[in-house]
């Protein structure tokens, strides 16, 4: 399968360094329960503020339900429905939007709730998976499909299942799939002492 670890400027842990978000997934290979529930420990023991935990979490799993899949996978956007057709695991995450606790505004939930996600996809490579987090959705129509309360806002459809070779994906996406990995420097993103100086680790 392809690999594309990330490279750095000075060694990090290889699970970080093995994540990226692929887009050829094994048609017809499921997620075991077993897996769903590591995957889904994995989220809930995130880090959140004041421990309010504001995430949720839709799961369709197309092996137990393909009809829910489906309206699942009709929220996505048509660049994503491409690759998307063969994975047998989505997820939509969302983030609350008031504290549980004191019914205040929360405006750290959706930071959270992105380290829950990101929790739930670190995982996914300490199992053998892929996960893939999508921005291209139509959220409207996921809230209205899935009674989705107002105060939480749809955040991310994820992706997850079985890696597989390229060539079950178009050309185009295929494309995206095999192009190099990159990032910002260290310079341009992370800061020392004041906004826009460059740390010099």
């Amino acid at each position: 399968m392809l690999e594309k670890k990330a490279v750095t400027g000075v060694p990090i842990h290889d699970l970080l360094a093995s994540r990226w978000s692929p887009r050829a997934y094994a048609a017809g290979k499921p997620v075991s329960r077993e897996q769903l529930a590591a995957l889904l420990e994995a989220g809930r023991w995130a880090p959140s503020c004041n421990g309010d935990e504001p995430w949720r979490y839709l799961v369709w799993d197309r092996s137990r339900d393909p009809q829910g899949w489906q309206q699942a996978f009709e929220c996505l956007s048509e660049g994503n429905r491409k690759w998307v057709k063969n994975v047998p695991l989505l997820m939509l995450s969302c983030a609350g939007s008031i504290f549980a606790h004191n019914g205040k505004p929360n405006r750290w939930a959706q930071h959270d709730t992105g380290a829950a996600s990101l929790s739930i996809a670190l995982q996914a490579v300490a199992l053998g998976l892929i996960a893939h987090q999508m921005g291209g959705f139509d959220a409207d129509k996921a809230r209205a499909a899935f009674s989705i309360p107002a105060d939480y806002t749809p955040m991310s459809m994820i992706a997850i299942g079985y890696q597989a070779e390229p060539d079950v994906l178009d050309e185009e996406t295929r494309k995206k799939e095999l192009a190099p990995r990159k990032r910002k420097l260290l310079s341009e993103c992370f800061f020392e002492c004041h906004w826009g100086k460059p740390i010099q680790p």
